[in-house]
């Protein structure tokens, strides 16, 4: 959700962001990584009785085929899913959306400190709710494992060489 993220690490340019609901869906944070390093990821799920908020962006199709890729989508690590998204910004409009979801769980796994900051911060600077703030402050995190710090400079570089090329 955050524009630093998305923009920078990810490469991602987006022409619209807004913060958004998506009824009939719940956030969990059990979906395991690809590469066993102890942590989770934001997953959804199922759940007629609650709405997950986020940021629905308008984004090329480039960009959403480079999401595809560095998401995983085309070897199962997530897929997409068409989603009815209500949009939080004063327009009082409903757009048909695409998010990833995955059928790997694990619950014995909670996100990192880093991974829920990254969250909040941009539940934040997209102006969620207070409340949905405070739920994503509750979840429980913890520092990120060694395994992850170890990985994460080849991830960055990684993500760099297949970020979108401007032309």
């Amino acid at each position: 959700m955050q524009t630093a993220t998305m923009c920078g690490r990810r490469g991602i340019e987006f022409l619209r962001a807004a913060p958004a609901r998506v009824s009939g869906w719940r956030l969990v944070l059990d979906k395991p990584p690809l590469l066993p390093i102890g942590e989770s990821f934001a997953n959804i799920v199922p759940d007629a009785a609650s709405a997950v908020l986020g940021v629905a962006y308008e984004i090329a199709a480039e960009a959403l085929a480079s999401i595809d890729l560095t998401e995983g989508v085309m070897i199962g690590n997530y897929r997409r899913q068409a989603v009815a998204a209500e949009l939080l910004n004063g327009a009082d409009a409903r757009v048909e959306a695409v998010t990833l979801m995955s059928e790997r769980r694990d619950p014995s796994l909670i996100p990192s400190t880093r991974y829920m900051a990254l969250l909040i911060e941009g539940a934040l600077e997209h102006g969620l709710p207070a409340d949905y703030v405070d739920f994503l402050r509750s979840i429980p995190a913890r520092p990120p494992s060694l395994g992850a710090e170890a990985l994460r400079p080849w991830l960055d570089d990684a993500m760099a060489a297949l970020r979108p090329r401007r032309t």
